[in-house]
């Protein structure tokens, strides 16, 4: 089934959007400056140097994967996991609902919609039926 321009388009500004956020936030963490690894620490980690670069390793990666049309599916499906883990990690503190917690939850409807929307072949997987 073809997939309208309109679609597409919402579809990769969506998808824009994530990689955006996901190269900025893992760039600050390959460069952590205080408040990264303060903010690492309020949260029950050790805040070390290495561990903000680790974690910024692997948001990147997420979002190299995603940014390519042949892994997109893959990176979409290990951004959700990096996701699951940060929603985890704001539960377990007690972080307010709507802005920390559900924050990544908001990020991976928009990784997965932005997916769906220019994907044809995950349309076919996953059809919304009338």
């Amino acid at each position: 089934m073809p997939i309208s321009r309109t679609s597409l388009w919402i579809g990769r500004i969506l998808s824009g959007l994530v990689i955006a956020f996901l190269l900025m936030d893992g760039g600050i963490k390959l460069v952590p400056i205080k408040e990264v690894t303060e903010t690492l620490q309020q949260l029950g980690y050790s805040g070390s140097l290495g561990q903000a670069r680790l974690l910024g390793i692997l948001t990147l990666g997420c979002a190299l994967l995603y940014a390519v049309p042949r892994t997109s599916v893959l990176g979409a499906i290990l951004l959700t996991g990096l996701l699951g883990g940060a929603m985890a990690t704001h539960l377990r503190v007690d972080s307010p609902l709507f802005t920390h917690l559900l924050f990544g939850l908001y990020i991976g409807l928009m990784a997965w919609g932005g997916l769906y929307l220019r994907d044809p072949a995950l349309r076919a997987l996953m059809p919304i039926r009338n």
